[in-house]
This record gives structure tokens, C-alpha cells and sequence, in this order.
């Protein structure tokens, strides 16, 4: 199993929820917003025996080539974007929902970023955001599932997918978020999306004030970190800048 970050690069975001871009490598943080927290967003690609996984989809932002970003990120890698053959979605949050769809430059027609996979996506969820969201742009990028063909809902609170995905569903964050495990080979890939985003919030007792259930949340994450230690996996840490995926140890 091989595992790769696609970061689309640092943000920072405050109460508006609005996504900045900011340059990580520069030394002006004071140019940040005040009272914001700066992220990164970096969907991850697995590539298994049989499979090419996603792991959400990003912002849905394009390159300067006018090329959506995540297309750009998997190519860079030698991965065709067709060549994906699963999708699986966490939550619907614009930061990782926002590439399941995108607009044709020249049509103005939405299509479906990933058209040869299938894409696993709570149908809770899914049902909270359309009736609930006020985000017009994150609405047009997700109802495009409606009538996708590949679209494979997920109904239950835990399951398997084709014997390699293991999936739960937690809220903490938003009311329907999910997890997941990729399992091969006696190697072991967890990704907790938004309710275990980086690597400092394993290691303490950390309470989000952005997480519906921040005390919920953090539990969750007190429980994978001691089980992933004892059972060395990766971890796939979504909004870590530094640390995109690291290896559970009980030496750390």
C-alpha cells in the first residue's frame, strides 16, 4: 500500500469560514487574521493491489493552468485522474467536498471529477447539507451526485467496502462525519478527516471549538492514538501542515 498527500497548500480560515491562501514559508504570520487557525487541505490518493482510493477531494480549486487543483496533484504523481476507482467522502465540508464536481470553463456545465470511480458518501450526510447548507457553491458541487451513475450510498453507522475500506461513523464534527480504515497486507491506513486532522491534537487532550461535539471528538481521538500506537498504523492527517502522515508508535 502507498500512500500520498495532495496538499493544496496552507490556509487560514476564521469565524467566516472562508479559506485563505497563505504562504507557510513566510515569516509574516502577522499578516494573518486575527483570531483565525491556519490549515492545510491535502486529500490523500492510496494505491493498493487492486484500487486507486481517494480520500475526499479538496477545496475544488484550479491552478494558475486552469487545471483543478486535485487533477494537477494526482498528475504530478503519474496518476491519471480516471484512474481512480473509488472515492470515499468523510464529511461535506466545503475543504473536502469541494472537488467532487467541477465546472467546465468553457461549457458551464458540471461534471463529476472522478467519472470512472465510485463514490462513497453518507447519505445522512449528504441529506443534512442540501436541506441545511446556505453555501450555494458547495450545494452545486454535491448535488451533482444526485444522478451520478457511480454514486454508492452509505446508510449504515459502520461497514466494509470491497473488504478493503472499514468505515464509522463518529459526528464530532458535523453530525454525520465518518472515518475510515484502509486495511492490506497486514498494514493498517487510518483517516479520521476532521475529527483527527493533525497530529498535535492526538497527543493532547485538545477541545475544537469548531467541532459540533469538540469533547466527543476528542476522546475519539485519545482511543486511536493509544490503538494505533499498540498497532503501528499510518496516520493521514488532513489539515496537518507538517506532518502528513505518520506512523503510530508507543515510543512518541
Amino acid at each position: 500500500m502507498r500512500i500520498y498527500p495532495l496538499s493544496e497548500g496552507s490556509f487560514s480560515i476564521d469565524q467566516t469560514k472562508v479559506f485563505v491562501p497563505f504562504d507557510s514559508s513566510n515569516q509574516g504570520f502577522q499578516h494573518r487574521p486575527k483570531g483565525s487557525i491556519l490549515v492545510e487541505v491535502q486529500p490523500f490518493v492510496v494505491i493498493t493491489e487492486k484500487d486507486i482510493i481517494l480520500l475526499d477531494t479538496g477545496l475544488g480549486y484550479y491552478n494558475q493552468e486552469g487545471i483543478l487543483q486535485i487533477h494537477a496533484n494526482l498528475m504530478a504523481l503519474g496518476i491519471n485522474p480516471s484512474s481512480i476507482t473509488k472515492v470515499f467522502l468523510s464529511h461535506l465540508h466545503k475543504d473536502h467536498a469541494g472537488g467532487i464536481s467541477y465546472l467546465h470553463p468553457v461549457h458551464q456545465e458540471r461534471f463529476i471529477s472522478f467519472p470512472y470511480a465510485k463514490y462513497y458518501v453518507q447519505k445522512r450526510e449528504f441529506d443534512e447539507v442540501m436541506e441545511k447548507s446556505s453555501d450555494v457553491n458547495l450545494i452545486a458541487q454535491i448535488a451533482t451526485l444526485a444522478n451520478f451513475s457511480g454514486l454508492q450510498w452509505l446508510t449504515e453507522d459502520s461497514g466494509t467496502i470491497d473488504e478493503i475500506i472499514h468505515y464509522q461513523l463518529t459526528g464530532g464534527h458535523s453530525p454525520f462525519h465518518q472515518v475510515a480504515w484502509i486495511k492490506e497486507n497486514n498494514e493498517t491506513l487510518f483517516f479520521g478527516a476532521d475529527v483527527a486532522p493533525q497530529l498535535q491534537q492526538m497527543k493532547s487532550r485538545f477541545v475544537a471549538k469548531y467541532d459540533l461535539d469538540g469533547k466527543k471528538s476528542m476522546e475519539y481521538r485519545q482511543r486511536w492514538w493509544e490503538e494505533g500506537a499498540r498497532e503501528h498504523w499510518t496516520f493521514a492527517f488532513y489539515h496537518d501542515i507538517q506532518h502528513p502522515t505518520i506512523i503510530g508508535t508507543t515510543s512518541t
